[in-house]
């Protein structure tokens, strides 16, 4: 836990602070991935909650490494600069060795809703099934399971919720058994009950979709695993990629120089800050253990708009002051 002593704090401009790089360091196993951010109205911070991969358990075997963890949080106290870490989310579902991945939260009429993908134990390869559930809360910090989802495939994960301009909600996610493209969606009038509607995006293979209305337009994200693919809309139903992916190039800042993975992204204030993570290599790998590439950290950069086109650049220092609300 020595690196939590000495993590550089945001640096103050005026009413904004310079995040740090990392972002945050999860205590526990340092392998923070997926991020998702809310904001907790009664407490009034930021939380951020993660995938917390066991990158510094020895002795696993295949990629049991990714499983057999709860999803972690961390608050945040300025707007979204630094992070404290809180614990672990206890779902009341399944049971101690199943895998928790890729949370999702929405906030509606005084509830929030976590949509977070589950696998049924703790597996060394990626043959065994997964599924997306439902919990509910009045706060972030105490979550109860309402159902799982029947999405017609036994292999979803990484779910991103919206509310469309009609009142509805869609549901983007992973379709592991997906054919033509993995990312698929489902629409729902109430947020419980939700209805399969087939492929989103012919011709994308990726995960972690993450949905967002900015600028006059929806955009959605995806993890490319090469870099974060970047796609536009008028009505959520037809895509159009832009040509290059963002954050492919690995950055020159220490703790992140890596292609970027799994974001979420806030929209505060007329901006948007991309929030990902990064697996630890080049320059930082160097004296570190063979292993040490498991360990991954979030990141934030703020994008930028032109002609239809999302640009970040990541090397540049990131004002945080993310409104109380967004």
């Amino acid at each position: 836990m020595a690196w939590l002593a000495v993590m550089p704090l945001g640096i103050a401009q005026g009413d904004r602070r310079i995040a740090p790089k990392p972002l945050y360091r999860d205590p526990v196993h340092d392998g923070a991935a997926d991020p998702v951010l809310v904001w907790n109205r009664a407490e009034k911070k930021w939380f951020m909650f993660y995938t917390n991969r066991r990158a510094n358990v020895p002795g696993l075997a295949g990629v049991e490494w990714v499983h057999g963890t709860k999803i972690g949080y961390a608050e945040s106290g300025d707007g979204g600069a630094t992070w404290k870490y809180d614990g672990t989310v206890e779902t009341g579902y399944g049971q101690a060795d199943y895998s928790d991945w890729a949370p999702e939260i929405v906030y509606w009429r005084g509830t929030y809703h976590m949509y977070l993908a589950v696998a049924p134990g703790t597996f060394r390869d990626w043959n065994a099934p997964r599924d997306i559930i439902h919990l509910t809360s009045g706060d972030p910090r105490h979550w109860k399971f309402v159902s799982k989802l029947a999405l017609d495939s036994d292999r979803v994960i990484d779910p991103s919720v919206i509310r469309l301009a009609d009142g509805t909600w869609r549901m983007w996610f992973k379709n592991e058994r997906g054919k033509n493209g993995s990312i698929y969606y489902a629409d729902s009038k109430d947020l419980n009950e939700w209805t399969p509607k087939g492929l989103a995006v012919p011709g994308l293979p990726g995960e972690g979709p993450k949905i967002f209305w900015w600028k006059g337009r929806y955009w959605m994200i995806v993890d490319a695993w090469d870099g974060l693919a970047a796609l536009s809309s008028a009505d959520t139903l037809h895509w159009v990629r832009q040509p290059e992916n963002l954050l492919k190039t690995p950055g020159t800042e220490p703790t992140d120089r890596g292609v970027g993975h799994h974001c979420d992204v806030v929209v505060s204030r007329g901006r948007a800050f991309l929030f990902y993570f990064v697996h630890q290599g080049g320059a930082d790998a160097v004296g570190k253990g063979p292993l040490w590439g498991r360990h991954t950290v979030p990141q934030v950069v703020e994008l930028e708009e032109r002609g239809g086109v999302l640009t970040c650049d990541r090397n540049k220092p990131a004002y945080v002051d993310l409104l109380r609300g967004s």
